[in-house]
């Protein structure tokens, strides 16, 4: 006789929650293959109720009160699809008390408090399945957690914000500027009205912690993520790399050093040889680097109904084969056991090492180049390449481009601060770190 399908809650009836429901309807035979049993949801919040929907809701409950869904005594495995702090995550430690299984997408709910609520979980014996929460439908999480768990991991890398990805192609492949391509990406819905938490970097670095813990086996610490946007990019920028051999993207990086960790988002330098550099437009592509498997890359669409449902769903299906399982053999939801967490300190970013490029524009006149470059020297700053541009004859300035070898940024900013004060050094000295993701 087969089991009776497992039942679902759905909080959130938006994009990913739409999808989801798509998803599991259109591959329920399928799905129920992979998991050994149906998987069928039953029950929806949803903000709006009266909203025209084209997803057909036919057998799901609808409420306007997420309460109802978590406390509906026949949902097993709670779906949190609202994004934000609360309400999700006063309802998803509501699930959790009450026996639930929870599964969500969110990021920010995860970077933040995930620590508070994987711990309620594993008073409670559920389990909290997050992998939509990082890069869409990559299977990112699942991959570091169990694919490499043989593995001493080293570096995590990548383009983890669709958005940022696009605005920096848009620029690159047109000559045009940040704002014309961020007024575009809104228009076009690749970006928010209010785009500052992708174009800050604010979602990567919640992304990167995610990562971070279980690469690492540190506890969720958003708080110490290095975090720069890509404002202030312009398209000369994107030129002068691109005439230096790199293209720029704005990366997430966590890598051991040894004596720390590093944790940073930021505009890159990176080779035009490297694959992550040819990632355009809104993909997403994580490099992650093992003691024994080397370097592997992860590609595919960081956001969107069906990538992320996808996610979703393979979270569903992985937490209905593991609920008859013993809750201490499970697989670990920051994949190192609870009480096997290390205590290695995150690096502060003046003392992580990178290369850099340096915009500066320099007064027209002998001897400003040697005034610079005797202020790296003294600092232990070796160039790679200098690019001095043609003059403007209406500032009586030339731009000029350093390329250096790897130093810490504790040097690099005493370095940008004495350039700075030089009388010949106009305005400020604009910095991008570069990466050879070797």
């Amino acid at each position: 006789m087969s089991l009776q399908p497992i039942k679902i809650g759905l909080l959130g009836l938006g994009t990913v929650g739409g999808g989801t429901i798509n998803l599991l309807r259109r591959n329920a035979e399928e799905i129920a293959r992979r998991a050994g049993r149906g998987i069928v949801v039953i029950s929806a919040a949803a903000r709006d109720l009266d909203k025209t929907r084209t997803l057909s809701l036919e057998g799901i409950r609808l409420t306007g009160n997420a309460q109802d869904v978590v406390a509906d005594p026949e949902v097993e495995i709670v779906c949190e699809l609202i994004g934000g702090i609360e309400p999700a995550r006063a309802l998803v430690l509501a699930a959790i008390e009450r026996g639930k299984h929870v599964v969500t997408a969110n990021k920010a709910l995860i970077a933040l408090h995930g620590n508070e609520i994987f711990a309620a979980a594993q008073r409670k014996g559920v389990m909290v399945a997050f992998e939509a929460a990082v890069a869409g439908g990559i299977p990112i999480i699942k991959a570091i957690r169990e694919g490499l768990s043989g593995n001493r991991i080293q570096t995590v890398a990548g383009i983890i914000n669709g958005t940022c990805n696009y605005i920096l192609t848009e620029m690159r492949e047109r000559g045009a500027d940040f704002q014309t391509v961020l007024a575009e990406a809104q228009r076009l819905g690749y970006a928010e009205a209010d785009p500052s938490v992708d174009i800050d970097g604010v979602d990567a670095a919640h992304k990167l912690t995610i990562l971070a813990s279980i690469a690492f086996g540190i506890p969720l610490q958003f708080d110490k993520v290095y975090t720069e946007g890509i404002g202030r990019i312009g398209a000369m920028d994107i030129a002068y790399a691109d005439e230096l051999g790199y293209r720029i993207k704005s990366l997430g990086i966590a890598r051991h050093a040894g004596d720390g960790i590093e944790l940073r988002v930021h505009p890159t330098l990176i080779p035009k040889r490297h694959p992550i550099a040819g990632v355009e437009g809104v993909m997403n592509a994580v490099l992650v680097v093992g003691d024994a498997v080397g370097p592997t890359m992860f590609y595919g669409r960081g956001a969107g109904a069906e990538p992320t449902a996808s996610a979703v769903v393979s979270d569903l299906v992985d937490v209905v084969r593991a609920m008859t399982s013993d809750p201490e053999n499970r697989v670990p939801h920051l994949a190192f056991q609870p009480n096997a967490m290390s205590d290695i300190t995150v690096k502060p970013m003046e003392s992580v090492q990178t290369a850099y490029y340096l915009r500066m524009n320099a007064v027209d006149k002998p001897g400003v180049l040697a005034n610079v470059t005797a202020i790296l020297g003294k600092l232990g700053i070796s160039i790679e390449a200098i690019i001095q541009k043609v003059p403007d004859p209406a500032a009586n300035v030339v731009p000029v481009i350093f390329l250096t070898q790897r130093v810490q940024e504790r040097n690099m900013n005493e370095a940008i601060h004495a350039i700075e004060a030089l009388d010949s050094i106009s305005g400020s000295v604009f910095r991008v770190r570069v990466e050879m993701l070797e």
